[in-house]
Parts: C-alpha cells; sequence; structure tokens
C-alpha cells in the first residue's frame, strides 16, 4: 500500500468516526448530563493519548516540558475540553441533532473574526461573500428548520451552538500560533490532562451519577471517537500524504454523512432546509478556503 493510499485510508477512518459523534452525542444524552458526559468521554481520551505517548515511547519529551509550557496547557485544558465540550454537548442537549451540528460547523467563519480582531489580520473583501453565503444556511437551518420542518429549536440551544463555534475557533486560533511549544498528540495529551483534572475536581462539587453501563459506554464512545482516535489519525494522514489538500476535502463529507447516521439511528427525519443550510455553510467556507485566498 503506498502512503497515499495510507493516509486516504487514515482520513476516511477520522471522517467516519466524526461523522457518527452527533448521534453519540444524543445517545449518551438520553443517560448522562451534558457534564457527565464530558467527564467520561475525556478521560477516555486522556487515556487514549496516554497509550499513543507509550507505543511512541515519548513520555520523556512531556517530562522535559518547561515549566512555561506546563502552564500554558494547563490554561488551555480549561478552553479545550471543559468549556468548549460543556457548551457544545448541552447545545446538543437542548437542540435536535441535525440543527446543532450544521450550527457548531460554523466555526471557521468565526475564526475569520476572530483573527481580524486579535491577529490583525484583514479579512480580503472576497471572503466576505463566503461569510455571507455560510451565514443565510445558518440563518435557513435556525428559522427554517422551525418554520417549515417543524422543530423544537431552542434559543438558548442555537446560542450555545454558536457559542460552540467561538470557542473552537478561538482555540484552534490559540493553539496554531503556539504549536511550537508541542506536536499535536502531546497538545492533546496536555490539554486533556489538565482538562480531566477539572473536570473530576468540580464532579467533587456538581456531583454525577455514574450508574448506567449505556451511559458510561456511550461517554466512551464520545472520547474514542470524537476527541481521540480521529485526530489521531487525521494527523497520521496529514504527515503521510502527498497531497494534503485532499486530506483536507475529505473532511467536508463528514457533516454530510452525520445527517445519515442522525436519521437511520436517531430516527430524526431530516427536514430539507437543514440539507440546504448546511451546503451553503459548507460552500461559504469552501469559497473561502479555495476562491478567496489570500496571503494574510
Amino acid at each position: 500500500m503506498t502512503s497515499n493510499n495510507k493516509s486516504i485510508l487514515l482520513a476516511g477512518a477520522a471522517v467516519l468516526s466524526w461523522s457518527t459523534v452527533a448521534t453519540a452525542f444524543k445517545v449518551a444524552l438520553s443517560y448522562l448530563t451534558h457534564f457527565e458526559m464530558l467527564l467520561v468521554a475525556s478521560v477516555t481520551s486522556l487515556v487514549i493519548f496516554s497509550i499513543v505517548l507509550t507505543v511512541q515511547r515519548r513520555w520523556g519529551t512531556v517530562k522535559a516540558l518547561p515549566r512555561r509550557t506546563w502552564g500554558y496547557f494547563a490554561l488551555l485544558g480549561l478552553l479545550n475540553p471543559v468549556a468548549y465540550y460543556l457548551v457544545l454537548f448541552k447545545s446538543y442537549d437542548l437542540l435536535p441533532a441535525q440543527v446543532a451540528q450544521p450550527v457548531n460547523y460554523f466555526w471557521p467563519i468565526f475564526l475569520l473574526v476572530l483573527l481580524a480582531v486579535f491577529a490583525k489580520q484583514r479579512i480580503p473583501a472576497k471572503k466576505y461573500i463566503g461569510m455571507f453565503i455560510s451565514l443565510g444556511g445558518l440563518v435557513l437551518i435556525s428559522a427554517g428548520g422551525g418554520q417549515m420542518g417543524n422543530l423544537d429549536i431552542s434559543p438558548f440551544g442555537l446560542f450555545l451552538g454558536l457559542m460552540s463555534a467561538v470557542l473552537w475557533a478561538t482555540y484552534w486560533m490559540v493553539n496554531n500560533r503556539n504549536s511550537h511549544k508541542a506536536d499535536a498528540t502531546i497538545a492533546c495529551f496536555m490539554s486533556f490532562l489538565f482538562g480531566s483534572v477539572y473536570l473530576v475536581i468540580a464532579a467533587l462539587f456538581v456531583g454525577v451519577e455514574l450508574n448506567t453501563l449505556p451511559g458510561i459506554l456511550s461517554g466512551m464512545y464520545v472520547g474514542a471517537f470524537e476527541m481521540g482516535i480521529p485526530f489521531i489519525c487525521f494527523g497520521l494522514a496529514m504527515r503521510t500524504t502527498g497531497n494534503p489538500a485532499l486530506i483536507n476535502q475529505l473532511c467536508y463529507l463528514s457533516p454530510f454523512l452525520s445527517l445519515f447516521f442522525v436519521s437511520a439511528i436517531l430516527g430524526e427525519q431530516i427536514v430539507p432546509t437543514t440539507y440546504i443550510g448546511l451546503s451553503l455553510i459548507v460552500a461559504g467556507i469552501v469559497f473561502n478556503e479555495y476562491f478567496a485566498k489570500s496571503r494574510i
């Protein structure tokens, strides 16, 4: 098997994994609170990254990280997994999966705005076209799904979904600017190490009831196939491919495949506005990435 074929298989595994998690979120939330689900998922992901570091024999690299870098990840862990996933999971708790998933996918648009505000990166005029296309999709899903699709759409759930997109865009921006501090695997391990510690401490005060096996297993699935395994597979795919653009493009299949699982497993009837709105959101992102390029 050539390295390009291997990278495509790895990327395909990551995309398929991410495609199932919107459904897994809703299943887990039928047994657990959003906090309990994050607690189980975060610890599961931490175990997975620990196993990877053990196999790669890289614990010495972790121990050699400077104190300042440990402090950086202590703060980053508050953002991801704690803040981001608490907000994301609560939005899924309040919204149909077919609405929560596309709304969260709006994060690249927020990233453009954040880079303009905090990194002083000017937004090229062409990229406003992509932003408005995606915004139109978001409005269609939010308003059309309730009016024409008879979906129960919580305004607060929509707000949380958008906030989760803002938080992920913030994490991406901060992590990307500090990628020199550690590679992706160690960065994920460190973030989830501190995040899991925070969540365990919070559990002592919040109180949790992890007394159902289906709930624990579904939470572990979320940790494995949302936070852990796909990031490892996708990272390996990007390192082994000769065509990184193709690997990135495969990610755009994920939200559409996700609707299939939402319909088949959760039984949600996917309304036309969801398909059209999601297509517009993705079209706006693709337009900005490939047709409105800039050196900024």
